[in-house]
């Protein structure tokens, strides 16, 4: 059995050529049907392959033709495509970011500034120059400025015409404009292509690597072309483009990085309503009833006793809630016949909150544990004091040396806790 591998090229697919041998060794099988048809193999099949075509016999009679380039048909072009050119307006800090990792991915990156000969800290290899100048070298230009910048773009109206521009802006506040920073930009020109991506990317994601934040980028335009080759810049730098549709979903785009865990304030505001239930009736009926009907102040336990009995109750209510919402979708389902039609928008909310609930629940149980091992402490620690007063006490009795008719009498002192 013989085979030829391919050792001066790189080959996806090793090609075995097999020849049949007759029982005896030293002679070899005339047909040679293994050889035919690994002829066929590589002919016919090897440049779908990837591979390279070569003819067996040219093997068999020379190997070192497996060297020679006539015989070998690469399947593409060895050569290195143009990298593409990518502009930047703006040298901040996100806008520096930016165009450091898209230099790292193989783009040559031009940026835009007003004072193209005092911008500082630009990545290596980047060049600088006016807006115009840079705006005229790429098809993709970046806003990465603010938007009571925009001021200058209407005078690049003519350079920018038919461009896509790529707004990366937030705002200080949720809804701060009432409309949102991609609309204001394509209303200042009506000519040029706007898609809204990369505001929810920080600059520190940027510097240091997708891995200590978020990947997902948020993409938006009228303009499919021009959203999906912003979506394939993404993708180069290791993040995840989700399409959000036209330009009019932008500004909830531009409130995503406004809102402090969006899904947070429902179940902190059950959370907070139940724990001041419970601990008013437990403050009623443990402090206020005893202190109005035997003047007993029992006080003391607003600090350790009364939250050690919130903790639990509260954490078994909301772990109830986060099992009870599944329970109506279920009946919901049963009673409509399908579970293709849509829940009721308060449950549908109720449902996209139950891990937060259970978190809180968690959360509470923690402190119901940490709270129960501190009064352990406490009550031990009292036990351990009132001990050492009775032994001293007692001790004093059996060595007592003053007796007046027959008693012993010692001064005691009462300490109460």
């Amino acid at each position: 059995m013989k085979y030829w591998d391919f050792p001066s090229v790189t080959l996806p697919k090793l090609f075995l050529v097999w020849e049949g041998f007759s029982s005896d060794s030293n002679k070899q099988d005339t047909s040679c049907s293994w050889l035919e048809a690994a002829d066929d193999f590589l002919d016919n099949e090897a440049l779908l392959q990837g591979g390279l075509v070569m003819s067996s016999p040219d093997l068999e009679r020379d190997p070192e033709k497996m060297c020679d380039s006539s015989n070998c048909f690469p399947l593409q072009s060895m050569e290195t495509a143009k990298a593409e050119t990518l502009c930047i307006f703006g040298t901040g800090d996100f806008g520096r970011s930016l165009g450091l990792k898209l230099l790292q991915c193989g783009y040559s990156v031009v940026f835009g500034s007003r004072n193209p000969n005092s911008s500082n800290l630009l990545p290596k290899g980047a060049e600088t120059m006016s807006y115009a100048a840079a705006a005229r070298m790429s098809s993709i230009i970046i806003i990465g400025v603010h938007r009571e910048h925009y001021g200058f773009l209407p005078g690049l109206a003519e350079v920018l015409k038919g461009k896509t521009l790529v707004d990366v802006s937030n705002n200080l506040k949720i809804n701060q404009y009432p409309e949102s920073n991609a609309e204001y930009l394509a209303g200042l020109l009506p000519g040029c292509k706007v898609v809204k991506a990369f505001n929810t990317v920080s600059a520190w994601a940027l510097q240091s690597g997708t891995l200590d934040a978020s990947r997902q980028v948020f993409v938006c335009g009228d303009d499919a072309k021009a959203k999906e080759a912003v979506m394939d810049i993404a993708r180069s730098l290791g993040l995840m483009p989700l399409d959000q549709g036209s330009l009019l979903a932008a500004n909830e785009i531009e409130n995503y990085p406004l809102q402090l865990f969006p899904m947070w304030r429902l179940p902190c505001y059950i959370c907070a309503a139940f724990t001041v239930l419970i601990f008013l009736y437990c403050l009623v009926f443990e402090v206020f009833y005893p202190l109005t009907t035997t003047k007993e102040d029992t006080s003391y336990l607003i600090v350790m006793t009364i939250p050690n009995r919130v903790f639990p109750i509260v954490s078994l209510i909301l772990l109830a809630l986060v099992y009870l919402p599944g329970i109506i979708a279920a009946i919901i389902q049963l009673y409509r016949g399908t579970k293709y039609s849509r829940f009721p928008n308060w449950l549908d909310q109720w449902m996209l909150c139950r891990k937060q609930l259970g978190l809180v629940a968690l959360a509470y149980a923690f402190l119901h544990a940490i709270y129960t091992l501190i009064m352990s402490l406490r009550y031990y620690v009292r036990w351990w004091s009132n001990n050492y007063l009775i032994t001293q006490v007692i001790t004093k009795l059996s060595t007592c040396s003053c007796m007046v008719g027959g008693q012993c009498w010692t001064g005691i002192t009462i300490i109460d806790f």
